[in-house]
């Protein structure tokens, strides 16, 4: 039996222990709470002094607001599909060369731009600046779309650019003739009305971009560099405006991609005698291998949220989302792990804390009373920026775990380097200035493409490569990307027109003004 002396002493201890613990807990949840009211890391250069430039206004008149959707229906309409890197529309492609020269006469006939052909149906322009001292950056596109049919549902006919309630159907609106027709579209009336750049640019528009832009990218790729080129940052497709997409946040927001996930396709095979299905081994050789598919799904990829660029987004974003998740958002460092795994629970948005596995292909038996002697399964994993291929690999061997399924590696490439997107980044910054100018009602911030695009063939010219496109986008309307009934407003592809228009302008601020921050860190 213990003394009286001991027990109080022991109770002194657990109380002491307890009132520690409810210190340390309160002293958390105070720093929590402070960070959640004083978070904004939007605030720093939108409160600086931008350096003046001689903006001209983007004012159109009525006739040339119909040109601008003539010209873009006319590219709707050429059916630039690519099916295979040996199999594109080479006529519609020539035929889309032509449009160009007739769309945008100024640009082709300006002293300022150089036009250059690459690999028979790309194009590479060259707008010269007037101060050559200024590291050019470069707006990067594609002409070619992926296929369509009508007998898939489509309200209207998908090469017909049909306009139903101010829409306009297509493939290729929001993938991506929006961009090509877009910025052309812009230096078409910054000619028009005198300008001439500071800072020189690239226009590079690819033609097999939906099949890797093995031919068009990288060619373009090979010219820059055989003329020195390096790029103070890139502009591609990618990440968009979001409405009414993201539970909880209050207003809309535009993501700026500062990555793109990596990719590995995966082949698993299993070899067996074949036989009649009279007489059936235990387990075949379809049996195996769906059970080693199962393990894969089973055992998803380890959970990595807020170790990528997806802790900026939710940061950038966390004053705009309502409470509790704006308490969530504002703490990262304390509930990562909560809300990696709240956003695990839907597909949609698993897709931004890991590395997706998702089994894309299932081939076995040519007979139904013969047992295949092969069965195969090809299984795609999107990386997250925190893994390597070579991890990725490494642990669907692991999880796969039976020697006689064969897994090898059809073809596969790490995560893109993060982009920085502080505030002493410069493209990220003009970027974010000529969204907000206009559409000054947004929430920008950064994020993580998790499809990829031809902007990865160009990591070894620039540093920093961002992905957007201002489309407006509300809940389903991405799933119109490849899919059918794909649209957009004209409303929309004229804000992108008039995006261009200033952003261009506004790449001619030769250096970032001092920032006056809003963050307080804790």
């Amino acid at each position: 039996m213990a003394a009286p002396g001991t027990k109080s002493r022991l109770f002194r201890c657990v109380k002491s222990i307890l009132y520690a613990l409810l210190f340390i807990t309160i002293s958390i949840l105070t720093i929590a709470t402070l960070r959640t009211f004083s978070l904004n890391v939007n605030v720093g250069l939108q409160l600086a002094d931008w350096e003046k430039t001689n903006q001209i206004r983007f004012d159109i008149s009525q006739r040339q607001r119909e040109e601008v959707f003539t010209n873009f229906k006319e590219a709707i309409r050429i059916p630039t599909v690519s099916y295979s890197p040996t199999d594109i529309n080479a006529t519609a492609l020539h035929e889309f060369s032509r449009l160009l020269r007739k769309a945008f006469p100024t640009v082709f006939s300006s002293s300022l731009v150089q036009h250059e052909v690459v690999a028979d149906y790309s194009h590479l322009f060259t707008v010269q600046g007037s101060q050559p001292d200024l590291v050019p950056y470069m707006l990067l596109a594609h002409i070619d779309v992926v296929p369509a049919s009508e007998s898939d549902g489509w309200d209207a006919p998908p090469f017909s650019a049909k306009e139903i309630d101010n829409f306009i159907y297509g493939r290729g609106t929001l993938d991506d003739k929006e961009c090509v027709m877009g910025i052309l579209q812009a230096l078409e009336y910054l000619l028009l009305k005198g300008y001439r750049p500071q800072r020189g640019f690239y226009i590079g528009l690819g033609h097999d971009e939906e099949v890797s832009g093995l031919n068009g990218a990288l060619n373009i790729v090979r010219l820059l560099k055989q003329r020195n080129v390096h790029l103070s940052f890139l502009l591609d497709e990618g990440l968009l405006v979001v409405d009414g997409v993201m539970k909880g946040l209050d207003g809309p927001a535009a993501l700026i991609g500062v990555s793109e996930k990596g990719s590995a396709t995966v082949k698993l095979s299993v070899t067996s005698a074949p036989g009649h299905s009279s007489m059936p081994p235990r387990e075949s050789s379809i049996g195996i291998l769906a059970a080693a598919v199962k393990r894969l799904e089973d055992n998803p990829m380890p959970m990595l949220f807020g170790q990528g660029p997806e802790r900026g987004t939710f940061e950038h974003l966390a004053h705009k989302f309502i409470f509790p998740i704006r308490f969530l958002a504002s703490n990262l460092w304390l509930f990562a792990p909560i809300v990696g795994r709240l956003l695990a629970l839907k597909p949609e948005t698993n897709a931004f804390s890991r590395t997706t596995t998702a089994v894309t292909m299932f081939n076995a038996g040519v007979k139904v009373n013969v047992l295949p002697s092969v069965a195969e399964a090809y299984v795609n994993f999107r990386i997250h920026s925190a893994q390597s291929l070579q991890e990725v690999l490494d642990l669907v061997d692991s999880t796969v775990g039976d020697q006689r399924v064969k897994v090898e590696v059809v073809d596969g490439f790490d995560p893109l380097p993060v982009s920085s997107y502080s505030e002493t980044s410069y493209g990220f910054q003009i970027i974010k200035k000529s969204i907000l100018d206009v559409f000054p009602q947004l929430t920008v911030a950064p994020g993580i493409c998790v499809a990829n695009t031809d902007s990865r063939h160009f990591k070894d010219l620039v540093a920093d490569i961002y992905r957007f496109i201002p489309i407006w986008a509300k809940a389903g309307d991405a799933q119109r990307i490849h899919g059918i009934n794909e649209r957009i407003s004209k409303k929309n592809y004229e804000d992108i027109v008039g995006f261009y228009f200033t952003l261009i302008q506004n790449c001619d601020v030769k250096e970032l003004p001092e920032t006056h921050s809003g963050v307080h860190e804790f």
